[in-house]
Parts: structure tokens; sequence; C-alpha cells
């Protein structure tokens, strides 16, 4: 890779981090039905919501229901893993050392390399489940989730 290769994957970076800041902030600022205390995926809701996730129904839920919430709170906590260890890791053949390696040991900086390296399958196996879970609202349960992914609120059809 180039030098200007690798500056851009720091950017990209930084940029990743501050979009994860600025989530987390607006999961406790932000509208009623993305801020995090309003869909706790407690134990008994994931297994209410399981009995009757394969009925050809919308969910109901006015914001992500167990499920979703699950999935909300894996893809920011792997990504916010893959961000942050990127800013640890070592030099390698491709990369200069990241911008706060010279301020943890030689150990922690190999350990976060090797997870630099291995969480990005992981963001693809989540982003994969994601996409497919949308379709699978949008084709089976007749739920358009891709709007309120944008602008945030969710419009729910009474029986």
């Amino acid at each position: 890779m180039t030098f200007d290769t690798v500056r851009w994957h720091f950017y990209g970076g930084f940029v990743i981090l501050g979009l994860l800041a600025f989530r987390l902030l607006w999961g406790v600022l932000g509208p009623a039905p993305i801020r995090f205390r309003n869909f706790l995926p407690t134990p008994k809701r994931v297994l209410r919501y399981l009995g009757g996730v394969g009925k050809r129904e919308p969910s109901g839920a006015p914001g992500h229901n167990p499920l979703g919430a699950l999935s909300v709170y894996a893809i920011l906590l792997v990504v916010a893993a893959q961000g942050v260890s990127g800013l640890f890791i070592e030099a390698d053949d491709f990369f200069e050392a990241a911008p706060l390696n010279g301020y943890v040991s030689a150990h922690v900086a190999s350990f976060m390399s090797s997870w630099h390296h291995v969480l990005p399958l992981v963001i693809l196996i989540l982003v994969v489940l994601h996409v497919v879970a949308v379709l699978f609202y949008l084709l089976w349960k007749r739920e358009n989730l891709i709007g309120p992914m944008f602008h945030g609120w969710k419009w729910v059809r009474r029986k």
C-alpha cells in the first residue's frame, strides 16, 4: 500500500469513530424510538419476541424490537472495537504504527493488531445478517424498516 492509502485508511477510521460517537450521543439525546433506554433487550423480551417472530404480520414495535436492539448493540460494540483497536496497532508490511501505539506495550499493540485484522469479518457477518433481517421483515412480515433507518421514525399499523 502506498502512503496515501495508509493515510486514507487512518482518516476513514477517525471518521468511523466520529460517527460512532455521534450515534452514541444520538442514542442518549435523540428521538424517543432510537434512545438506548427505550429498547433494552431483556432476556424476557427477547424470548417473548422470538415466540412470534415467524408470524406473517408486522412486529408492532414502535422502535427497535428486541432482536433489532441486540443487532444495534452488537454492531456498535464491534465497530467500536474495530475503531479503538486501530488506534493502537503495530507497524507491519503495509501500515505504519497507529497514533496511540507508543502509549501501550508491544504485547497490547500485538493484541490490538490481531483483533483489528479479525473484526472486519465479524462486521461483515453482522452486516449480512442485518440485511437479511431487513429483507425478511420487508418480504415476510410486510414491515418496511429501510425508511426508519434513515429518518428514525417507524409508523406501526394498528389492527
